[in-house]
């Protein structure tokens, strides 16, 4: 699975300034929560997803756009950790356009949710289940995001995602072989050999009791 795809947590975003440091704390993602995907599945990250991930070089965003980059891991502007609740983000915001327009709209309320982009490497899907269920067990981290909507995006990849999880695994229909016409016939042959071969036989022994 190749695509990347976006989520946003339903956990809500907290700020904190302190020492000329103003600071975005909340959860990326909550491990454990079903999450419905446009009806067509359901989703769950699996604890640990993000524990390879961790000290890779991931950027924070504003709303997904990459043109919009508010802290980075490889500065230490921004900083993730795992625990038992999910993935934990903080951003130390900029004084940028960017982060004191996003500090302002998340003291208002305005923007509440972060979100996350990656790719899947992991996964498994329970389709006994209606709608079926996906379990997210390893990602590749891309960014973390402040975001305003707490939607999740890019259900069609979700789709093809599924679709291409059921033809991995398909069952292979068992192959009964078919009777031909020639192998019809061949039935018939040897039926009809057998016979001429107990008249046969039959007349020999009339012929010997005379």
């Amino acid at each position: 699975m190749t695509k990347f795809e976006k989520r946003t947590a339903a956990a809500g975003v907290e700020h904190r300034a302190g020492e000329g440091v103003r600071t975005l704390v909340g959860y990326a993602s909550v491990f454990n929560s079903p999450a419905d995907i446009g009806g067509w599945f359901t989703e769950v990250i699996a604890p640990g997803a993000f524990s390879l991930q961790l000290g890779a070089d991931v950027r924070a965003l504003v709303d997904h756009d990459s043109g919009r980059v508010i802290g980075r891991t490889k500065s230490g502007t921004l900083r993730l950790s795992e625990d038992a609740k999910g993935l934990k983000v903080e951003i130390d915001v900029p004084n940028t356009t960017d982060g004191n327009d996003l500090w302002e709209l998340v003291e208002r309320g305005d923007v509440n949710s972060m979100s996350f982009g990656f790719r899947v490497l992991k996964e498994t899907w329970d389709e006994t289940v209606d709608p079926p269920l996906r379990t997210v067990h390893e990602v590749e981290l891309m960014e973390v995001s402040a975001v305003a909507w707490p939607a999740y995006e890019d259900t069609e990849l979700g789709k093809r995602s599924l679709q291409q999880w059921r033809e991995a695994n398909k069952v292979e229909e068992p192959i009964i072989p078919e009777i031909t016409n020639s192998a019809a016939a061949s039935d018939n042959q040897a039926a009809a050999n057998l016979k001429r071969r107990l008249s046969m036989d039959l007349d020999l022994k009339v012929r010997a009791k005379r």
